[in-house]
């Protein structure tokens, strides 16, 4: 006999329209072979992951005898039942500086020092506090496709985890996104259910701490203060006196359209 082929018949593609559940058939004939396993290997390797902007849902194949097989493909929407949820419980962050020192009060026959702002001033140190700043948490769930969730694009997820956004991103700006990673999930030749969790934290600008001025840091990247010893002559104390900022930038950027949930 020889060896096993496979055709796409004359009258494939057999095309349904309707505006939710479009559908095409694609129909090949498999020959020259009785054995199973052979037939739906070929079907296998050859039948095309999409057709168009369909998506393979299933294929089949019958045995027509004398080593004839009929196979067909069905292409079908990718019908996305996309989910989302959100959070504005914000963050935890240590500062050393005060927006503004909104008052200073010393016992009777002392001034009270001058700190432009600095927190928790102690003879060697500027201890701080901590504080709640705010953190946009959000996730989406989405069902991709078995196709689409290949080796490389898990590796993708993994390599966007603990990036921050390199340009605009569902309405954010450049730098205010951090993607936390990805997690997913599928049942037999389901599509995937994969959630994606994101914490945004907004950029700013025109910021101000004791006497410098200007500070400009996205979300997030941080910012970090230098204090130097200096005298308060009035109050007659040492003080810790803030005289440069810094803004560094701890997260690399990614492309977050790499995630193919839109941006």
């Amino acid at each position: 006999m020889p060896a096993p082929v496979i055709i796409e018949r004359f009258d494939s593609k057999e095309i349904s329209e309707s505006k939710d559940n479009p559908s095409v058939d694609l129909i090949y004939m498999i020959m020259n072979t009785e054995d199973y396993a052979t037939a739906k290997g070929l079907m296998a390797s050859t039948v095309p992951a999409k057709f168009g902007d369909l998506f393979l849902d299933d294929y089949h194949i019958v045995h027509q005898g004398n080593g004839v097989w009929e196979g067909t493909a069905r292409y079908v929407k990718w019908k996305s039942e996309s989910q989302y949820s959100f959070d504005t419980g914000g963050g935890t962050q240590h500062i050393t500086q005060s927006i503004a020192n909104v008052g200073k009060y010393a016992a009777g026959g002392f001034a009270a020092p001058d700190f432009f702002g600095a927190i928790g001033v102690t003879d060697d140190r500027v201890e701080g506090t901590d504080i709640t700043v705010p953190v946009f948490n959000f996730t989406e769930t989405h069902y991709i496709p078995n196709l689409l969730v290949t080796g490389a694009y898990k590796l993708t997820l993994f390599n966007l985890t603990g990036k921050v956004n390199g340009a605009g991103f569902k309405g954010f700006a450049k730098g205010e996104v951090l993607f936390l990673g990805a997690s997913g999930s599928k049942r037999g030749l389901d599509d995937w259910e994969i959630t994606f969790r994101f914490a945004a934290s907004p950029n700013v600008a025109g910021l101000s701490l004791g006497s410098i001025t200007g500070i400009a840091k996205e979300g997030w990247q941080y910012l970090w203060v230098r204090f130097i010893d200096d005298e308060d002559a009035t109050a007659k104390a040492l003080i810790k006196r803030p005289v440069s900022a810094y803004v560094e930038q701890v997260y690399s950027y990614g492309d977050f359209s790499g995630l193919g949930i839109g941006v």
